[in-house]
């Protein structure tokens, strides 16, 4: 994503250039409310199971300056995987620490997911009402549509689509959160779903490396980019796509 948006902002093409400005500027609130909600999911279940730690600290909130971390968030405005501040959460707090933690980390995915299909809902039904039938050529279709609508449209079409490309911006990246988080290897949130059937002998074993083991991931994410990039991308469009013949049916 990085160098296509700086391709287009050097190209000398008008057109690419806006496209590029209004793609960068969208994905800020898009960004800092979905990592928002994110981690506020996180601490809002621990809460539910007996750990304060994350309300006594006022991190179960969508104020984004509670969670921002600038370098996951300008990884995240660049290349569309980053991070916010993980809420503290201790265990000892938790009647079953296992079984509670795999809860207190699957709240954040769910609610990215949950905030995809709220965002992608709404720009679908919003897009028939407006704009008629949107057929099924795609989510990243359905974008230059709005583009082109906010570069040629009227004054009410243009605010319409920026609103509606807000939305297609919030929906991928939520989606893609929600794909990301869901790896099951520490410390991804998935993780903690995948190995709380794992003994505690072997399950607190691999937890006490997965700062390493991120640092391999992120290592394998820099040589295997464009592999995994791909299978986010597929696996976004699969979703919007379902979800788009669910509404539209």
């Amino acid at each position: 994503m990085f160098f296509s948006l700086l391709s287009y902002f050097t190209s000398g093409n008008q057109i690419l250039i806006i496209y590029a400005l209004v793609t960068l500027l969208l994905r800020i609130p898009a960004m800092l409310l979905s990592l928002s909600i994110h981690e506020a999911a996180h601490g809002w279940m621990a809460n539910k199971l007996g750990d304060p730690t994350a309300r006594n600290l006022g991190r179960i909130t969508i104020n984004p300056l509670k969670h921002l971390n600038p370098l996951g968030a300008l990884s995240m405005l660049i290349f569309g995987v980053g991070w916010a501040n993980p809420v503290p959460i201790n265990s000892r707090y938790f009647k079953k620490p296992k079984r509670d933690m795999a809860l207190t980390a699957i709240a954040g995915p769910l609610s990215n997911l949950v905030q995809g299909f709220v965002a992608t809902a709404l720009m679908i039904v919003g897009t028939r009402l407006f704009f008629g039938s949107i057929g099924y050529e795609g989510s990243d279709v359905l974008f230059f549509y709005y583009f082109s609508k906010i570069i040629d449209g009227t004054m009410i079409e243009k605010i319409v689509c920026i609103l509606f490309a807000l939305l297609w911006i919030y929906a991928t990246l939520n989606f893609s959160l929600a794909l990301f988080n869901l790896i099951p290897i520490p410390p991804f949130d998935g993780s903690r779903l995948a190995f709380v059937f794992l003994p505690d002998k072997y399950y607190f074993g691999i937890m006490k490396y997965e700062r390493y083991i991120m640092f391999g991931f992120l290592a394998l994410f820099y040589f295997f980019g464009d592999a995994l990039g791909t299978i986010f991308s597929l696996f976004i469009e699969l979703v919007f796509l379902s979800f788009s013949w669910v509404l539209l049916i």
